[in-house]
């Protein structure tokens, strides 16, 4: 935006794009007002703006803009707690000289966006939790627009194909805060609508494909690619004998705790030290860098036009992890793995992944993983990424 702009949006004391702060000193303050504008209630279709190091009524409130209060500013984007993630941009900008940390968040594609379970939205100058039918508008506008594949209703399937006592007795209530549950009486298709597991909010509804990935009875009847395939070889190479396989099925959250039962009960310890005193016990591949490779290869692969399932070939001297589908968006074969890059071909699958907690922050999967490595003693993280897939590699420790 430019400082013309940004000033005239600084002075304007009744405008409902923008929200004033002398510091950081209340961090949920400004999460809220980053969801009320990624939403976009008024329907501007025009960025909202935070100013930091400004007071209510404009003047500016003498603060210092850190290097250190940038990054605090921007890591608002990807710790989880507003989902799905929103489209900001963090900058130092001096306006009128004044030196001002200035959030600039971008109207959401697919609202509502919520902080911690609730809907916030701009009411005039202030902001304010959305009632149901505020909410209402926002999923009609979500509906108008045109959706990421995971978003797209699946042909051929209703709300029986839904397990609805699971998604009653636990997944909506991880998502919406039980508050905004027991303030209204919305029905189970206004719920999961809500939660863009229904395309519609009425009878004419059909599930989603998250919906069908996370709370399906049977999601391989429409997505046949969508499950886990896991060989363990008695060897280094694919034509060596077959020591264990398995095929994990099933809705998502079985397939992942599946997933981490399998992970560990193959993974081997050895013990170093002369003492049992000092005995260290290493395995040969660390199970949390392991997890955080399966688990982003199951949210980031695409589920559109491929019957292949994620495959995880685990031999003598290394982990093979295949993810159907290459680097999606700002995300490249050149710099796949980077700090700070990132990009979401499934965010609905990935906020559903937060909400049920196999995800803890997005963005930081790959670096934890290198840590975990790193850590253990093994060889450095190796990817080969292919337009049509991204395999990840992990070589035993020696």
């Amino acid at each position: 935006m430019e400082e013309a702009e940004l000033q005239a949006l600084l002075t304007d004391l009744e405008s409902d794009r923008v929200e004033r702060k002398e510091s950081l000193s209340d961090p949920n303050r400004i999460r809220e007002a980053v969801c009320a504008f990624a939403n976009d209630l008024p329907g501007h279709g025009k960025p909202g703006v935070v100013f930091v190091g400004a007071r209510d009524d404009g003047s500016c409130a003498g603060l210092s803009v850190t290097d250190r209060l940038l990054l605090d500013l921007a890591a608002m984007r990807d710790d989880g707690n507003i989902l799905p993630l929103p489209s900001l941009m963090v900058q130092k900008r001096t306006i009128a000289g004044c030196e001002l940390a200035v959030v600039i968040v971008q109207p959401a594609e697919a609202p509502p966006v919520r902080y911690r379970g609730r809907t916030w939205i701009r009411v005039g100058p202030r902001r304010a939790i959305a009632t149901p039918e505020e909410e209402r508008r926002l999923l009609e506008r979500w509906e108008s627009r045109r959706l990421p594949f995971d978003l797209q209703p699946v042909p051929g399937t209703s709300l029986d194909d839904l397990d609805l006592e699971w998604l009653r007795r636990e997944y909506v209530p991880a998502c919406v805060s039980m508050e905004v549950l027991e303030a209204n009486d919305r029905s189970l298709h206004q719920q999961l609508a809500s939660v863009r597991f229904l395309s519609a909010a009425d009878e004419s509804a059909r599930p989603t494909v998250v919906g069908v990935l996370v709370g399906g009875k049977d999601p391989q009847r429409f997505l046949p690619g969508a499950y886990i395939q896991f060989v363990r070889f008695a060897g280094t190479e694919l034509v060596h004998p077959v020591k264990h396989q398995k095929e994990l099925t099933g809705p998502l959250p079985l397939q992942l705790r599946l997933l981490d039962e399998l992970l560990d009960a193959h993974v081997s310890v050895s013990s170093a030290g002369a003492l049992a005193t000092v005995e260290k016990r290493h395995p040969d591949f660390p199970p949390g860098a392991l997890r955080q490779l399966a688990r982003n290869a199951v949210i980031h692969r695409t589920y559109d036009g491929t019957n292949a399932p994620t495959r995880i070939y685990w031999f003598d001297d290394r982990v093979e992890i295949h993810s159907p589908g290459g680097p999606y968006g700002q995300v490249t074969a050149d710099n796949f793995g980077a700090p700070g890059v990132v990009d979401y071909r499934n965010p609905d699958l990935a906020e559903a992944a937060r909400n049920l907690g196999y995800v803890q922050r997005f963005g930081v999967g790959i670096r934890i993983a290198r840590q975990e490595l790193e850590a253990n003693g093994n060889p450095p993280l190796e990817f080969v990424c292919d337009p049509s897939y991204v395999l990840a590699t992990v070589r035993c420790r020696p």
